[in-house]
């Protein structure tokens, strides 16, 4: 297949996309040694033979008509492990708005927690994919006739997976379920770049305000310094110099190089005077600067991590019962937060998680359940109120 290369080519093609139920999409993209992605190649199929490659790198290619695409509420675009591939389109100005990965879909279908799409693709089509061309240096142009076999191939497989999962999904009654899941993926807040919330991203280990000042400060001006470099981070700073900055504070050169985790000479290069400075500011009014973070609770039960281990018990039986990955229905933050407050603010007390296995969670703290080892498997069962009170 030969690339699309030239605007009005792309709108054509996007012309026969228009009245399609859905798109399935990929890219290829590089950032190994780059902050920005460097789009390289999209792939897009629908049915009945519409698909094409289309090279974002040839010179005067305007992906408008592309883009419009991607932000029409009347195509579903369809992708695996979608993530990265949505940051790189909301970065270009176009959400891919409705949405279907099928990564997530395969995990409601009892396909496995974050399975590979080769794999789905053996599962599901009974083929396997040539992956030869994985590593590919995707920006080298020109690009081989099995180069481009390679990458076209993702989203013809994947176009063929869709219904079939999507028909798999609504034949158990799951496929609300993933919706959720979907729209989560859309949230602009999930792809903010703003270096004022780097700090988001990471895990600060202390709740002082003077740590937390510096900690955001920090995060703050390491990311826009590999912005505007179109560095990695951690070409900057390693995420363990963040943590000892906020902690050690230091205001001057030699502070900075006592640092185990800075790198060598760092106070003295072009980063050093940039990087004190923003740390200077943080601390001119900490308690206004530094982020408010909700402090863990103190009076927690000392039996609290015992409830953990016993709802993981749980949650393992039920997800396993019901075909679907563990992972999707409860995170271990939802089951610590479960263990200490039936009342917790944890999506797996909301919607199909509390039918699927957060009403269940409450049952099991209150002894109503109780988990029964059967030879090598976990069964749930009720406890009757006459054992539960002694009687």
């Amino acid at each position: 297949m030969t690339p699309i290369t030239s605007t009005a080519d792309l709108a054509g093609f996007c012309a026969r996309v228009e009245g399609q139920e859905f798109l399935a999409v990929d890219t290829e993209f590089m950032r190994e040694t780059t902050y920005w992605p460097k789009l390289c190649l999209v792939q897009a199929a629908a049915t009945d033979g519409v698909e094409a490659i289309i090279d974002p790198l040839a010179e005067g290619l305007d992906l408008s008509p592309l883009l419009a695409l991607m932000r029409s509420p009347a195509i579903l675009k369809v992708f695996h492990a979608a993530r990265q591939d949505v940051e790189i389109f909301y970065n270009l100005g176009a959400m891919p708005v409705p949405l279907f990965d099928t990564q997530i879909a395969a995990m409601a279908a009892g396909f496995g927690e974050q399975v590979a799409y080769d794999a789905l693709a053996r599962k599901v089509l009974q083929v396997d994919l040539d992956k030869s061309h994985r590593f590919t240096d995707w920006s080298r142009r020109p690009l081989s006739a099995a180069q481009l076999s390679y990458a076209l191939a993702d989203v013809t497989h994947l176009a063929a997976i869709y219904p079939i999962l999507k028909a798999q999904l609504e034949r158990a009654g799951r496929l609300s379920w993933v919706t959720e899941e979907m729209a989560a993926m859309c949230e602009p807040a999930l792809y903010d770049l703003d270096p004022e919330n780097a700090w988001r991203r990471l895990r600060p280990k202390r709740h002082t305000v003077k740590y937390l000042a510096v900690f955001r400060a920090v995060a703050a001006w390491r990311e826009r310094t590999a912005q505007q470099r179109d560095q990695p981070r951690g070409r900057i700073l390693k995420d363990e110099a963040i943590d000892e900055l906020a902690s050690q504070a230091p205001v001057d050169a030699d502070g900075l190089n006592r640092l185990r985790s800075v790198p060598k000479g760092f106070a003295g290069s072009r980063y050093g005077p940039d990087l004190l400075a923003a740390i200077a500011e943080a601390l001119k009014d900490p308690e206004a600067y530094a982020p408010k973070l909700e402090r863990p609770s103190q009076s927690a039960s000392p039996a609290a991590g015992a409830v953990v281990e016993l709802l993981k018990v749980l949650l393992k039986a039920r997800a396993e019962e019901a075909g679907v990955a563990s992972k999707l229905i409860a995170t271990v933050s939802d089951l610590e937060k479960i263990a200490g407050d039936d009342a917790a603010d944890a999506a797996a007390l909301h919607g199909w998680r509390r039918e699927a296995f957060g009403e269940d969670a409450l049952r099991l703290k209150r002894g109503e359940l109780a988990l029964v080892l059967d030879g090598t498997r976990v069964r749930v069962v009720p406890v009757r109120r006459a054992a539960r009170v002694g009687a």
